[in-house]
């Protein structure tokens, strides 16, 4: 039997922040990035509990230590990476900084080994094989950053370096090549909420990449310089490149008019892709589709996150609600729960959601399936996230865990309120508190009286 909540509040909303980007292809200025030190560098907040725990307690609640698990990742390729002459083969990836924009730091991707590494960079596939959180963190940290200091606006005088960087998103596989570094890699490995984990860093002097069969596809509108990059964006999403692939060459600035090419560093890259092709499928295609007619729930499990994507027979509405457990990554309360989330209805946003790419990457994946399946729907996602999550790895994870979801056979229902109650069943936190944050729920609630669809509070499950 579930028991009762003593406390009268355990679960908290998160404050909307002001979004750092108004829209996802304008150039934001509020910018964040872990700068390069000498050695590999973690840091610990004064009077941490790090500092008593040393990950032998697990003081801080979580499953596994954060830091050891960083630690021992870098441990295993960090003598292969102690040298000026790094020689492996690129996924084929790049990387685009963001710090002192329009001046950042953009290079290529590259483990300090040859073969097959394209398993480092596709992150369609990653679910597909169960990989694990500890596997996502070795897989990345292998690649080490070049960097080449250049103005984004003016590619075109980047010089020879960003020349053979940007080429690398032409290949259809992993490109061989041979980095002379200034000094060996160094610094912080990078973690982002946005873009995957990935390892140290250090000047390029001199880069060199064997040969290798470009992709048709991307070469095309590398050479088309009358077609806008939204536009190319959309081609090549339609001629089934992956999603992953597009935000790289988006990035490189190798799209859009002749010029208007702009390199757009990475993690921007990311959401304006999900951006850009999910608007284009919602206005153009689901819109004007025949509304589902039946309930459904699809669910996953993916590296401690539950989602859980409810489907209504309406038209288009979408959310994504986010809560996050105490000790988790966001949230480092040890007492209440942090739920946060965005929507839209039919007319779609004028403003960046609140709740950042996450938004972006979950939406291109209900788009995509409505438009395979030529229906229009109202969706509500929600996805709680556990201890287990220490890391973060970027917003692949929720675009391809829906795509997981929505590749399972769903549940069936009749009515909303049987819909709910099957929700209700799957999350831990008791319904009640999804429709506190909910928009979408909300607004079905002014519309016909919802009350007898909310269940008794009920405690946290393990």
């Amino acid at each position: 039997m579930r028991k009762e909540i003593k406390k009268k509040r355990f679960v908290k909303k998160v404050k909307k922040r002001l979004p750092w980007l108004a829209h996802a292809t304008d150039n934001a200025k509020d910018i964040l990035e872990i700068a390069p030190n000498d050695t590999l560098h973690i840091k610990v907040p004064k009077n941490s509990l790090c500092l008593i725990c040393r990950g032998t307690k697990m003081l801080c609640g979580k499953k596994r230590c954060p830091i050891l698990e960083k630690y021992y990742s870098f441990m295993k390729i960090k003598d292969l990476i102690n040298t000026r002459d790094l020689e492996g083969s690129s996924p084929p990836d790049i990387f685009v900084g963001r710090i002192g924009y329009p001046y950042v730091y953009v290079g290529p991707l590259m483990p300090p080994f040859r073969g097959d590494t394209s398993f480092l960079s596709k992150t369609e596939e990653w679910l597909k094989n169960n990989i694990s959180i500890q596997k996502v963190i070795d897989n990345r940290v292998k690649l080490v950053r070049g960097k080449i200091l250049v103005n984004v606006t003016k590619p075109e005088k980047g010089g020879r370096l960003l020349e053979l960087t940007r080429e690398l998103v032409l290949s259809t596989s992993y490109v061989d090549g041979e980095m002379i570094l200034k000094k060996p890699p160094s610094g912080t490995m990078l973690l982002d909420d946005y873009v995957q984990p990935m390892g140290l860093s250090a000047p390029i002097q001199d880069l060199q990449i064997g040969t290798f069969k470009t992709d048709p596809r991307i070469e095309k509108m590398y050479y088309d310089e009358d077609i806008m990059a939204r536009d190319a964006v959309i081609e090549l999403f339609y001629k089934n490149v992956y999603v992953s692939s597009i935000q790289k060459a988006f990035s490189a600035g190798i799209f859009g008019l002749k010029n208007n090419r702009r390199l757009v560093p990475t993690r921007w890259s990311i959401t304006a892709v999900d951006s850009i092709i999910s608007r284009y499928l919602r206005d153009n295609f689901i819109k004007n589709y025949e509304t589902i007619d039946e309930y459904q729930v699809y669910e996953t499990y993916n590296l401690d996150n539950r989602f859980i994507i409810l489907m209504i027979p309406d038209i288009w509405g979408y959310e994504l609600i986010e809560a996050w457990y105490p000790e988790t990554l966001w949230n480092p309360s040890k007492t209440s729960i942090s739920i946060g989330g965005d929507y839209e209805f039919y007319k779609g946003r004028t403003t960046y959601a609140s709740i950042g790419g996450c938004y972006y990457a979950a939406r291109l994946a209900v788009t995509e399936y409505l438009a395979k399946i030529r229906r229009q729907a109202k969706i509500v996602i929600f996805r709680e996230s556990y201890p287990g999550y220490i890391l973060p790895v970027g917003v692949w994870l929720v675009r391809e865990s829906v795509r997981k979801a929505l590749r399972n056979k769903p549940k069936s229902f009749s009515t909303l309120e049987e819909a709910l109650k099957y929700v209700d069943s799957k999350t831990k936190i008791s319904l009640r508190y999804w429709f506190e944050t909910s928009g979408i729920l909300r607004d079905l609630k002014e519309q016909q009286r919802l009350d007898k669809y909310l269940l008794p509070l009920k405690s946290t499950r393990s």
